[in-house]
């Protein structure tokens, strides 16, 4: 049961962190009118870029370790950025109503946005 309460706890603060994203960042809409709707599209996004992250990403730092080190690091911010993209990409691909207008400053603002608050809303939520 631990397992699934995590998992929905992070879920939330994912859709929670988007839909921040939305009302925040110029370039990153969502574009529906009722807010069961927003709610639905939030939590889907919420999944595809769970997914995105959690099936790319370490793909991508294993093969581009030596460029992570080389960039010390700073080349996460524009991984993290089309990761971002990609999601959006996904998201109106399946008719999501959620778009990110472009690299910068949406989407680099935008995952830099959706980690901090998902990491914030994980220390608060995090409380056994």
């Amino acid at each position: 049961m631990g397992f699934l309460k995590g998992l929905i706890v992070r879920l939330a603060g994912t859709a929670l962190a988007f839909w921040l994203a939305t009302l925040i960042i110029p370039g990153i809409t969502l574009d529906t009118d009722s807010i069961g709707g927003a709610v639905s599209t939030l939590i889907l996004v919420a999944i595809i870029f769970g997914v995105v992250n959690g099936v790319l990403q370490p793909i991508i730092k294993t093969l581009g370790c030596g460029l992570y080190l080389l960039t010390l690091g700073l080349i996460a911010l524009v991984v993290n950025a089309l990761l971002f993209l990609l999601t959006s990409a996904i998201a109106g691909g399946l008719g999501l109503p959620f778009e990110v207008d472009g690299f910068w400053p949406a989407a680099v603002l935008g995952a830099l946005f959706v980690s901090l608050v998902t990491w914030l809303f994980g220390m608060l939520m995090d409380r056994d």
